[in-house]
């Protein structure tokens, strides 16, 4: 049995910004300032990670921001429920939901999340798209601000959930940005690499991933791979 682990933003679906407006406002009534958020470079990142840069950019110390941390993730889960609210905001990328299905009844393939998204952002996220049932597992920045550590975190939950490990190998990370990749990495895991976000295939291939796809808009092309492949 194979792990798959599928970044959100950029992979599976656009929010058309919503988190970088929630944020921005959460980061204006808790902290009084937005940090530059409109010129920050989220992809990739985790939520604690882009908070931490966000802020001590702006000058506040590491201590400041720790205190009112939990108040700033629960606005900014507030304001991305409204911008997200019945799903307007949010798209899946070509083929992503016959690929995600298709997975998810595979008897061979375990099912799971790896997003830099606090948990909560995530299943506001996914809730309007229909496919939050077919995770599983998941791992979260609100796991752990460091991405890397965040494979170790979706392969424990999983052990628990089906009572076998899952090492190196075992494990296939999905995402759209070469932080998704050096994650995979880290953890030994295969990694599949797509290009729906802001990185184009040329750029992320010098990453080397295992396999590297413009998009899923061929999900048979890409379950093949997955299924039949070395994966």
């Amino acid at each position: 049995m194979k792990l798959v682990l599928f970044d959100v933003d950029g992979t599976l679906l656009s929010a058309r910004g919503a988190g970088r407006r929630a944020i921005a406002v959460a980061l204006e009534e808790v902290y009084g300032t937005r940090g530059g958020v409109e010129a920050y470079d989220f992809h990739g990142k985790t939520d604690p990670q882009i908070l931490y840069d966000l802020l001590t950019g702006a000058g506040l110390p590491e201590p400041a921001i720790r205190a009112r941390e939990a108040e700033f993730f629960e606005r900014y889960v507030a304001h991305l429920g409204r911008e997200v609210g019945a799903g307007a905001q949010v798209e899946l990328y070509p083929g992503v939901d016959a690929l995600v299905r298709g997975l998810a009844r595979s008897p061979g393939h375990l099912l799971g999340l790896l997003t830099g998204n606090i948990e909560a952002g995530a299943r506001i996220k996914l809730a309007p798209t229909g496919l939050a049932a077919c995770f599983r597992v998941g791992a979260y920045g609100s796991d752990a601000a460091d991405r890397t550590r965040l494979p170790a975190v979706a392969a424990e939950r999983a052990r628990r959930l089906v009572g076998r490990a899952f090492q190196g190998p075992d494990v296939v990370v999905i995402g759209d940005t070469p932080l998704d990749i050096a994650c995979g990495r880290a953890f030994g895991a295969r990694v599949v690499a797509v290009a729906t976000g802001r990185h184009g295939v040329e750029e992320l291939a010098t990453h080397a991933p295992d396999f590297l796809f413009a998009d899923f808009g061929e999900p048979g092309r890409v379950l093949r791979a997955l299924l039949d492949g070395e994966v």
